[in-house]
C-alpha cells in the first residue's frame, strides 16, 4: 500500500514558512527540509495558493500566509491540497453471495464515514499555530 505525505509536507512547508520567515524560502530550500523535490513544493505551493491559504509570485522566493497561522486549521490544509479526501477504504471486490461480503461494503462505508467526520471535526480544531508552537518548543527542549 502507498501512503499519501502530501498533508504531512503541506503542514511543513507551512510551518517553515512561519519559523523561518527571514531564511531562504524558494523551493529549493523547502525541499531541503522536507527532503523532497523542488518541484513537490512547487506542487503544493500552487494547491495552497489556490486555496487562498498562500500567496506569491512566480520567481519571487518568499511565499506568505494570507491570514494568520492560527486562523489557519489542518483542516483548511487538508482540503487545500490535491488528494482523495478519504481517510478510509472499503474493498470493493467482495463475493455479494457470502454474508459478510454482500453487507461489509455498505456497513463498513457507514462506520467510516462516522470516522472520517470525526477526524475531519478534530482536524478544524487544530491550528498551524498549534503546529508551530509545538516544533518550537521541541527544538527548545533537545
Amino acid at each position: 500500500m502507498k501512503y499519501s505525505y502530501k498533508l504531512s509536507d503541506a503542514i511543513h512547508l507551512l510551518a517553515y514558512l512561519v519559523i523561518c520567515s527571514d531564511c531562504d524560502q524558494s523551493s529549493k530550500a523547502i525541499a531541503a527540509s522536507i527532503e523532497a523535490n523542488p518541484s513537490v513544493i512547487r506542487s503544493l505551493m500552487s494547491d495552497l495558493k489556490k486555496s487562498n491559504i498562500i500567496t506569491g509570485r512566480q520567481g519571487l522566493a518568499k511565499p506568505t500566509l494570507t491570514r494568520n497561522p492560527a486562523e489557519i486549521s489542518i483542516f483548511d490544509i487538508y482540503q487545500a491540497i490535491n488528494i482523495n479526501h478519504h481517510l478510509l477504504h472499503v474493498d470493493p471486490e467482495t463475493n455479494p453471495k457470502c454474508i459478510v461480503g454482500g453487507n461489509i461494503q455498505e456497513v463498513l462505508g457507514n462506520v467510516y464515514s462516522e470516522i472520517e467526520q470525526s477526524a475531519q471535526q478534530k482536524m478544524k480544531e487544530i491550528s498551524l499555530q498549534e503546529v508551530v508552537d509545538q516544533i518550537l518548543q521541541k527544538n527548545k527542549d533537545k
